[in-house]
Protein backbone atom coordinates (compact mmCIF):
# COMPACT_ATOMS: atom_id res chain seq x y z
CA UNK A 1 0.00 0.00 0.00
CA UNK A 2 1.63 3.59 -0.83
CA UNK A 3 1.64 6.88 1.15
CA UNK A 4 -0.98 8.13 -0.63
CA UNK A 5 -3.47 5.52 0.02
CA UNK A 6 -2.70 5.73 3.73
CA UNK A 7 -3.05 9.74 3.29
CA UNK A 8 -6.67 9.43 2.29
CA UNK A 9 -7.78 7.28 5.08
CA UNK A 10 -9.28 8.21 8.39
CA UNK A 11 -7.79 8.31 11.93
CA UNK A 12 -9.72 5.45 13.22
CA UNK A 13 -9.63 3.81 10.32
CA UNK A 14 -5.35 3.97 10.23
CA UNK A 15 -5.31 3.04 14.05
CA UNK A 16 -7.59 0.38 13.26
CA UNK A 17 -5.23 -0.79 10.62
CA UNK A 18 -1.88 -0.31 12.92
CA UNK A 19 -3.23 -2.80 15.42
CA UNK A 20 -4.16 -5.45 12.49
CA UNK A 21 -0.71 -5.26 11.14
CA UNK A 22 0.62 -5.59 14.51
CA UNK A 23 -1.07 -8.63 15.19
CA UNK A 24 -0.09 -9.96 11.30
CA UNK A 25 3.08 -8.94 12.19
CA UNK A 26 3.00 -11.28 15.61
CA UNK A 27 1.55 -13.98 13.57
CA UNK A 28 4.46 -13.91 11.05
CA UNK A 29 6.96 -13.64 13.60
CA UNK A 30 5.97 -16.57 15.32
CA UNK A 31 5.82 -18.53 11.87
CA UNK A 32 9.24 -17.77 11.14
CA UNK A 33 10.71 -18.73 14.28
CA UNK A 34 8.42 -22.02 13.69
CA UNK A 35 10.41 -21.94 9.98
CA UNK A 36 6.39 -21.92 8.70
CA UNK A 37 6.71 -18.53 6.86
CA UNK A 38 8.35 -18.94 2.98
CA UNK A 39 8.55 -15.14 2.44
CA UNK A 40 10.51 -13.41 5.10
CA UNK A 41 10.49 -10.42 3.38
CA UNK A 42 7.10 -10.16 5.16
CA UNK A 43 8.33 -8.96 8.28
CA UNK A 44 10.21 -5.79 6.54
CA UNK A 45 7.49 -4.90 4.88
CA UNK A 46 4.69 -5.39 7.76
CA UNK A 47 7.19 -3.26 9.99
CA UNK A 48 7.41 -0.78 7.39
CA UNK A 49 3.53 -0.41 7.29
CA UNK A 50 3.76 0.40 10.75
CA UNK A 51 6.40 3.31 10.84
CA UNK A 52 4.39 4.60 7.37
CA UNK A 53 1.29 4.67 9.39
CA UNK A 54 2.68 6.21 12.97
CA UNK A 55 4.47 8.94 10.70
CA UNK A 56 1.11 9.89 9.57
CA UNK A 57 -0.54 9.69 12.73
CA UNK A 58 1.84 11.93 14.32
CA UNK A 59 2.28 14.47 11.30
CA UNK A 60 -1.84 14.62 12.01
CA UNK A 61 -1.63 14.89 15.93
CA UNK A 62 1.56 17.88 15.67
CA UNK A 63 -0.54 19.70 12.66
CA UNK A 64 -2.92 21.07 15.26
CA UNK A 65 -0.51 21.57 17.84
CA UNK A 66 1.33 24.01 15.64
CA UNK A 67 -1.61 25.71 14.86
CA UNK A 68 -2.44 26.47 18.09
CA UNK A 69 1.16 27.59 19.22
CA UNK A 70 0.89 29.88 15.95
CA UNK A 71 -2.30 31.45 16.95
CA UNK A 72 -1.28 32.12 20.41
CA UNK A 73 2.63 33.78 19.12
CA UNK A 74 -0.02 36.03 17.01
CA UNK A 75 -2.16 36.96 19.94
CA UNK A 76 0.47 37.83 22.33
CA UNK A 77 2.51 40.26 19.75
Amino acid sequence: MKMSDLKERGQSELETMESEIRRELWKARFSNFTNQLDNTAKLKQLRRRIAQIKTLLTERAQKPAAKQADNQGANQS
